[in-house]
């Protein structure tokens, strides 16, 4: 690339999950506040036969209604057998769309293991002639995000980077990309919408409101501690249910849900993505309790082994994590930044080409 030139850069998410989505917007806009051309791209769209919009029913479905199998499916698929390796080749036959769509750019970031086989695949076979940065989302790795033919994976701490080494990823630590917490002003004022008085436990599982969000709430309850407060999303069902249920508040959809994160006392999570970094960046101490299979577990293990968001395993576990809270004994927070681990630093030093970033880094 000539020096001086506006570089091009495609970011590609994969709609199978908000946190994908949220990583890539931020990005984006972080990238366009540098100067570079921006282009966003969904691997969920791009998929020959529109296998994506019909992978992404089936894993919400499965998550929804067949929530053990979907932690039997992702352990096989991290397997180095038959059956891993069929879906990372079917992949790369389904993405040739994908891989015309962002041949233009200087450079490409994925956001989603999907689109992090596809690009990493057509690269190594010089389909793709533009260095490709996958960004692991999740604080555990699942082998379906690493692909040889990526130039870079960035992980969100040690631990996520020490697995996606040992699949033979390139890898350097970053801090995480987490948008800023902009509380909603209407007329110039904005408070949550329960009572100033009242202590809260914010309980998320994501924007389709998936797993045991109801028990969560109700065990809550009964530390006698904290109001639970679930952000039941697009879980409607969830939703009539917990209105229901005496001392328990139930949400729908908010576009302020950040903001809810951040006046909340603390943030209890399931599936360790996007919400979890969000709560800690926003100073507000954040849990793991009944996480969902599969992912959840891994990044609840991930995040626990990062010292980021204890795992609480049981009811015992999680009256003795409220009281922590409210005593002030546990609270949130970001760890400080790894060094050389500025994200937007990282992608312009592979702008600049290979030779500019540090071997030792990467290792």
């Amino acid at each position: 690339m000539d020096p001086g030139a506006r570089p091009t850069i495609a970011v590609v998410t994969g709609s199978y999950g908000a946190g994908h989505d949220a990583v890539a917007r931020e990005l984006a806009t972080r990238l366009l506040g540098t100067g570079a051309r921006v282009t966003g791209h969904d691997v969920a769209d791009l998929l020959a036969c529109r296998v994506g919009p019909l992978l992404r029913w089936a894993y919400f479905r499965q998550l929804q209604t067949f929530p053990t199998t979907w932690g039997t499916t992702l352990t096989r698929l991290d397997a180095d057998n038959r059956a891993s390796r069929t879906g990372r080749c079917l992949l790369s036959l389904l993405g040739s769309r994908l891989v015309r769509e962002v041949s233009h750019a200087d450079l490409v970031i994925a956001t989603h293991p999907f689109a992090s086989q596809i690009l990493g695949t057509a690269r190594a076979r010089g389909h793709l002639r533009s260095p490709v940065v996958t960004y692991l989302t999740d604080a555990s790795v699942h082998r379906f995000w690493v692909s040889a033919g990526v130039d870079l994976h960035l992980a969100i701490h040690q631990v996520a980077a020490s697995q996606a080494r040992a699949l033979g990823a390139s890898v350097v630590v970053i801090d995480p990309v987490v948008p800023s917490v902009v509380r909603p002003v209407l007329g110039g004022y904005w408070s949550p919408p329960w009572p100033a008085d009242r202590r809260v436990a914010l309980v998320v599982g994501g924007s389709h409101g998936i797993g045991q969000l109801e028990q969560t709430a109700l065990d809550v309850l009964a530390t006698g501690l904290m109001t639970p407060v679930v952000a039941c999303g697009n879980n409607h069902r969830l939703r009539r249910r917990l209105a229901k249920c005496p001392g328990t508040m139930a949400l729908g959809w908010r576009s302020d849900l950040r903001a809810l994160m951040t006046a909340a006392d603390c943030v209890i999570q399931n599936s360790g993505g996007m919400s979890s970094l969000e709560a800690l960046a926003g100073g507000t101490a954040t849990l793991t309790y009944r996480p969902i299979p599969g992912h959840g577990l891994t990044n609840a293990l991930g995040l626990d082994r990062a010292g980021l968001v204890p795992y609480l395993k049981g009811m015992s576990q999680l009256k003795a994590a409220l009281s922590d809270v409210l005593t002030g004994a546990h609270r949130g927070g970001l760890p400080e930044p790894e060094p050389a681990g500025d994200c937007l630093a990282v992608i312009a030093g592979l702008l600049r080409g290979s030779d500019s970033l540090d071997p030792e880094i990467a290792a």
